[in-house]
């Protein structure tokens, strides 16, 4: 009984030794990885590093969407490296919309702070679940799914802090993914079903060309 006490005892010791508490993210190194950036030498670590003002600045919504994305993500943050979770802000003037996206990698929870927004997602199997929240509610938008948020029916700005299941969470939105881009108008109407003119009249709207 004695040599197997003493054989958890030292993997326990290794196993503390071996332990790191956080990885502050050396964003100017240039190298990520799929678990995320090196860490900073935690000689250097401030408590500064742990805090993040962003989030208490309302965005700029004077766009053609009417609303603003303040994100916490590792890139802003670096204190979210390799910790599986980050955070961002949303703002939504009156008939603000933040477009049909998916974010591929993770899982979001949005929290109404005040206003009215019509949120919805739509599952693999195509069926649509959509909820207007108020202020205090909650709503999940699962990794991958196809999601949007709008300030439909308010009169006033809406606010929302979101958070996130990864440091990085991605973003793809859907209308500048088939829009913005180089592909050949004649594709995009084969597989969107869209005549000439709208595909045309979309890409000059996002910037797209071909």
């Amino acid at each position: 009984m004695l040599h197997i006490f003493l054989l958890f005892s030292l993997i326990f010791t290794s196993t503390n030794v071996l332990a790191q508490d956080f990885c502050v993210a050396n964003t100017a190194s240039g190298i990520v990885t799929p678990s995320g950036y090196p860490c900073i030498m935690e000689a250097n670590v401030t408590s500064d590093d742990f805090a993040f003002s962003g989030l208490g600045v309302p965005g700029n919504t004077s766009n053609i969407i009417s609303a603003a994305v303040t994100p916490a993500f590792v890139g802003q943050y670096p204190a979210v490296n390799g910790l599986g979770l980050s955070a961002a802000r949303l703002d939504l003037a009156p008939g603000g919309v933040i477009p049909m996206h998916t974010h591929p990698g993770a899982n979001e929870l949005l929290y109404v702070v005040h206003g009215h927004i019509t949120c919805g997602f739509i599952s693999s199997a195509n069926k649509v679940y959509l909820k207007t929240l108020k202020k205090g509610d909650v709503m999940v938008f699962p990794q991958g799914l196809l999601h949007f948020q709008i300030n439909a029916a308010g009169k006033r700005p809406s606010l929302a802090i979101v958070t996130f299941s990864s440091p990085s969470p991605g973003l793809q939105i859907l209308d500048f993914a088939l829009f913005a881009n180089d592909l050949p108008s004649s594709l995009l109407e084969k597989s969107t079903f869209l005549d000439d003119a709208q595909v045309k009249k979309l890409k000059g709207v996002l910037g797209g060309t071909g």
